[in-house]
């Protein structure tokens, strides 16, 4: 996908795609690392996927990001979501959103090598 095709949608559509990406990463991470049955599995993953965890990840990176990132968090941050989140204070969602945007735009503008540093630096 074109990168300026990207940066037309909605920063929430950059949040749905890299909600399900670093999902998916985290569960091939556990799946690879550990022998924990499938519940086990999810509980652990939980740990990392919550909204809690996402914005704590985000505040720990968020100094080693391009000025681009910033943008593009910053936008993810900031665009109006009238999902009410259930488990979660709206701070937390509100960043957690934020890192999944920025997720998402580095999957879909195919920026894999800065995608997967990220993520590595995440589960280390």
């Amino acid at each position: 996908m074109e990168k300026s095709k990207v940066e037309q949608m909605s920063p929430l559509t950059w949040a749905y795609v890299g909600d399900s990406i670093y999902e998916a990463y985290i569960r091939t991470f556990l799946v690879e690392t550990t022998n924990l049955k499938p519940h086990k599995l999810h509980i652990k993953a939980i740990g990392y996927v919550k909204a809690k965890a996402q914005a704590d990840i985000l505040n720990k990176i968020y100094d080693n990001l391009t000025e681009e990132e910033k943008e593009i968090v910053r936008r993810a941050r900031n665009t109006q979501n009238h999902h009410v989140a259930k488990n979660a204070n709206p701070a937390d969602y509100m960043y957690a959103t934020a890192f999944e945007g920025l997720i998402g735009y580095l999957y879909l503008t195919k920026q894999k090598e800065r995608l997967e540093e990220i993520l590595s630096y995440i589960i280390s």
